[in-house]
């Protein structure tokens, strides 16, 4: 195999790696020979059992960062550990806060440039990557050249998670060198989103909601349909830059990206836009009163009626079901 050795950027959440982290490592482990992780926090050795599951044979531990910012202390520790000649031929690192950020700080220590918005990976001589343009109606790839590794972040939900049964990756300290006032940032107050249900990028069953609802209070039928359905209520950008939802909801190019079993467009007209974040799930239902929206172009499901209607009778037709 022409990669050798990859790394991924290994973010932690409630319950161990987040989902990204471990799409990331499925799909490293098909395009290299040798996969390590990089992560942080306040007890990384308790991810190694995971990572290694999923295919790291190391994890190197930058230690808990208390309340500083992961994104200095983490590319610098990764810089050091490169510099020390512990290069990998690419590193993979997912799309979110925190990966941006360590994204463009090692970019800058190691003076090579970041591939964004990557949703997939061809091996050969070098690794290239691929990256929808144009709402995803094209496909460009793109590769490094010279010398150093290729810093790619790719997006969520572009690979999917495979276990590859293995052992526990080992951990190696990842020191992280003097940052001086570069890292002198720190984290004041944490705020948690109150949520029920599965998460939005996570759950099996998505209902979104857009414009054609009419005003925000009638966003309480897609909460109340999602909830029925053991789902997570979505939406598009309109209706969050309208502010009737929090932009945590937001479905598409510049939200989240979701690919789940179902997924319930109430009211969405289906802009490119949008389209780019949901349109990988496996069933997709569309309701809107317009038969031209495009967000029936995509959809396995449409029904063309007034979400205000039909809505009420889908939610009452599942309460009378029990």
């Amino acid at each position: 195999m022409a990669i050798d050795k990859v790394w991924v950027l290994a973010e932690a959440g409630d319950s161990g790696p987040t989902p990204v982290t471990l799409e990331l490592l499925s799909e490293a482990r098909s395009v290299a020979g040798t996969v390590e992780a990089v992560a942080w926090g306040a007890d990384t050795p308790a991810l190694a059992g995971a990572l290694g599951e999923y295919g790291a044979t190391t994890v190197y531990d930058v230690g808990d960062l208390g309340d500083a910012l992961p994104g200095v202390p983490v590319a610098a520790a990764i810089a050091a550990l490169i510099g020390g000649g512990n290069a990998p031929d690419a590193i993979l690192i997912p799309a979110t806060t925190d990966g941006r950020d360590v994204a463009g700080r090692l970019s800058a220590k190691l003076d090579r440039p970041v591939l964004t918005n990557v949703t997939g990976l061809v091996a050969g001589d070098t690794l290239s990557s691929q990256h929808p343009i144009f709402g995803g109606s094209h496909i460009v790839t793109a590769r490094f050249t010279g010398a150093g590794p290729a810093i790619f972040v790719v997006r969520a939900k572009s690979f999917a998670p495979e276990s590859a049964g293995a052992a526990a990756a080992a951990v190696v300290a990842a020191p992280i060198p003097d940052a001086g006032a570069t890292n002198t940032a720190t984290i004041v107050q944490r705020h948690v989103e109150e949520r029920s249900g599965p998460k939005l990028d996570e759950a099996a069953v998505v209902v979104s909601g857009g414009r054609g609802l009419g005003e925000a209070a009638n966003y309480a039928l897609i909460e109340q349909l999602a909830k029925l359905l053991n789902g997570a209520a979505g939406a598009s950008r309109a209706i969050v830059d309208a502010g009737w939802v929090p932009y945590s909801h937001q479905v598409g190019q510049t939200g989240k990206t979701v690919k789940p079993t179902v997924y319930v467009a109430c009211g969405i007209s289906g802009a490119t836009q949008h389209l780019v974040g949901m349109k990988g799930s496996k069933n997709i239902i569309a309701i809107n009163k317009d038969r031209e929206a495009p967000i029936f172009s995509v959809a396995d499901l449409g029904i063309v009626g007034d979400v205000h209607k039909v809505l009420p009778a889908l939610i009452e037709a599942l309460q009378a079901k029990g």
